[in-house]
């Protein structure tokens, strides 16, 4: 979509409600999972990575055990190469055998689900899970595959014309989330 002079943009999460929402993400994860030393986040480029950082560090504060975090690059994964463009890819850095541990891939918006299908594909040349589950930041619908994240953080039913933009400090040097539409 090419945004217009005449785009709304509509402020979905502030940057305390973001801060307030991955908090809440980090305890669902732990939670759900039995040994949090087993845990693994694994952080989509690019806002995925530092949300995956943002939420390991939580997860370490409410549990004392930080859990392992590595940073996936999906390019050469994905089916739509030839609608969204050429990319350069990103390194992949994954330090550690993913084999035996939970790993929560982490991204932050879902909307058709074919960068997480790509990401299942690349996470297992890193080793085999003993499970795998999603954290998204965002969760928009409009699936066209048949993946749904494990921990949302927020529902928002959008057209498929709107465009959900997060920003991180580390990527874009100011957090929060936001709509544009017409």
């Amino acid at each position: 979509m090419v945004l217009s002079t005449q785009a709304k943009v509509v402020e979905i999460l502030s940057p305390q409600e973001l801060r307030r929402t991955a908090n809440r993400l980090a305890s669902q994860i732990v939670e759900k999972t039995p040994l949090v030393s087993r845990l693994a986040l694994i952080g989509i480029y690019t806002r995925g990575v530092p949300l995956a950082h943002m939420l390991a560090r939580q997860i370490e504060a409410l549990e004392g055990v930080a859990p392992e975090v590595g940073a996936l690059d999906i390019t050469f994964y994905r089916d739509d190469l030839d609608r969204i463009g050429l990319r350069t890819p990103v390194k992949t850095y994954i330090p550690f055998d993913l084999t035996g541990k939970t790993v929560v891939l982490v991204d932050d918006v879902i909307y058709k689900g074919r960068t997480i299908r790509a990401a299942l594909n690349a996470v297992n040349e890193y080793g085999r899970p003993e499970s795998i589950r999603l954290a998204v930041l965002v969760d928009r619908g409009h699936r066209e595959v048949p993946i749904h994240p494990d921990f949302v953080g927020k529902q928002l039913p959008t057209a498929k014309d709107e465009i959900v933009k997060v920003f991180l400090h580390e990527v874009d040097g100011r957090d929060g989330v936001e709509l544009i539409g017409d």
